[in-house]
């Protein structure tokens, strides 16, 4: 029997977060219909990570929902793995970086209408959560790089939530740099107080949160499917 994938959201107060996940793990499902999907949270929303697991047995892995490492990634899931020990836990890696989140990013910000096909003082802020971590800062000058070369070598520079630059400051140094055409890409991965914000200081079209993007449900599947080859990997080293 397949490990259940857990997949692992942050938690929202806006209502739209939770609805936002399990529509993505519905395409998920429809994507390998016999696996077994769950939805777990880290704070917020129920059903949380701990009473999740709680419900299982045998073996899971944790998909963090999570677009970059941080705190979350590093501390919180494998703390949270280590309390469920009726169950044997993998935890795969966080969602981004990863070409497919770029793809999601590039069809929502044409959902927007923006064209990147007018590169004339285009350019686009990728809007993030923000973290302590500079991995995780690392992680979104990644994707920002990625995005950009998607584009065709317009412009992207990141920006935060949470830390600096904002979304304000991040438009302002672009004007200055002769940009007048700045599009705000949403790098979340559900609607959020965050998403709200950073949308709300857009000069122009603003993306919607990533959502229930096809592409998301198959980065869900790759990431567990790594975490499952690197068990694998590691038990035919201790063999060998």
């Amino acid at each position: 029997m397949q490990p259940t994938l857990v997949a692992v959201a942050h938690g929202s107060r806006d209502p739209r977060a939770p609805h936002t996940a399990l529509a993505l793990l519905e395409r998920v499902r429809e994507l390998r219909p016999r696996l077994d999907v769950r939805l777990g949270h880290i704070e917020l929303n129920r059903p949380l990570l701990g009473d999740a697991l709680g419900a299982l047995s045998g073996e899971a892995v944790l998909v963090p929902l999570l677009l970059g490492r941080g705190t979350h990634v590093k501390r919180d899931l494998p703390a949270s793995a280590a309390r469920a020990a009726h169950l044997r836990v993998r935890v795969a890696a966080p969602l981004g970086p990863h070409p497919l989140l770029v793809e999601a990013l590039f069809e929502r910000l044409l959902e927007t209408g923006w064209n990147p096909g007018r590169r004339g003082g285009a350019a686009v802020v990728l809007a993030a959560a923000g973290s302590r971590d500079p991995e995780s800062a690392a992680d979104t000058r990644r994707t920002a790089a990625q995005l950009s070369e998607r584009l065709g070598g317009i412009p992207v520079v990141p920006a935060y939530a949470s830390a600096a630059p904002d979304v304000p400051e991040a438009v302002r140094a672009l004007t200055a740099r002769g940009h007048h055409r700045i599009a705000v890409a949403s790098y979340f991965a559900a609607p959020g107080r965050f998403a709200s914000a950073s949308a709300a200081a857009a000069p122009g079209p603003a993306s919607a949160p990533l959502g229930a993007h096809p592409a998301l449900a198959r980065l869900i599947l790759q990431r567990y499917d790594e975490a499952l080859a690197r068990e694998t990997g590691r038990r035919e080293l201790a063999t060998a």
